[in-house]
């Protein structure tokens, strides 16, 4: 197992010289010179800041990556470099439980910085993991900051008028997804629970507006893809706990 350092790489400022905006760099592990083992690529911006946000960003990414590639529960992974060990034990198991089965496992996650302003910062981490069969799972996961209280934020807490939002965000999917307003949200092929709206697990920041996110299996079929919503900071912003947009 390789871990590569990209030195001082700033991969994302906002604004540019703007001291409320944290500092970052680029750090890459992979497997590279084990022959046998998964092919694993994870690139993760790292804070540079000596700051509390700082350590929530670079620990909250880490969790992040241990929840992806950790196989085995009764195994404690702590960093990131255990959970590649993990997931390459995991593929070794089952390659000695079924001998002729020649796929090799696959691991690519790529976190980078969708959104940030003085008070809120959006990172999202794009990951694709095989583990045989027909195909892979890739997905998409926002993880949220509030920089001036340093704390990561919980998807409900992004908001102060949560039911508010959850009845303009609907409004907007059927408009953007080409519900009518009188048929059921499931009438044209979603697979939503008890066929009501809900929010995705997986809202996110972007420079462009308030990013909703349904990864695959969640109200569509895997050949759907990702069901993505954008909406306008403008529209968005009454809804908000945190401040966005200029």
């Amino acid at each position: 197992m390789k871990k590569a350092l990209i030195t001082p790489l700033i991969l994302f400022l906002l604004s540019c010289g703007r001291a409320e905006n944290l500092t970052f760099e680029s750090i890459i592990y992979t497997n590279k010179g084990c022959a046998q083992c998964p092919e694993v690529r994870i690139e993760l911006p790292k804070v540079l800041d000596k700051k509390k946000i700082g350590t929530t960003i670079n620990d909250a990414l880490k969790e992040e990556v241990i929840s992806l590639l950790s196989y085995d529960e009764e195994y404690q992974v702590t960093g990131v470099e255990e959970a590649i060990s993990s997931f390459n034990r995991g593929y070794e198991e089952v390659k000695e439980m079924f001998p002729d089965e020649n796929m090799l496992w696959e691991a690519t996650i790529e976190g980078e910085i969708s959104y940030e302003s003085p008070e809120l910062l959006s990172i999202g981490l794009n990951s694709y993991i095989f583990t045989g069969g027909a195909h892979g799972y890739g997905s998409t996961r926002f993880v949220n900051f509030n920089k001036k209280s340093g704390e990561e934020l919980e998807r409900d807490e992004l908001f102060k008028k949560l039911q508010q939002f959850e009845e303009y965000a609907e409004s907007q999917f059927r408009i953007q997804q080409n519900i009518p307003v009188d048929q059921t949200i499931n009438s044209t092929g979603f697979m939503f629970e008890r066929d009501e709206f809900y929010l995705p697990e997986n809202i996110g920041f972007t420079n462009e507006g308030l990013k909703l996110l349904y990864n695959p299996y969640e109200v569509a079929s895997y050949a759907d893809g990702s069901i993505e919503v954008l909406l306008p900071y403008e529209e968005t912003r009454k809804y908000l706990s945190v401040k966005v947009g200029d």
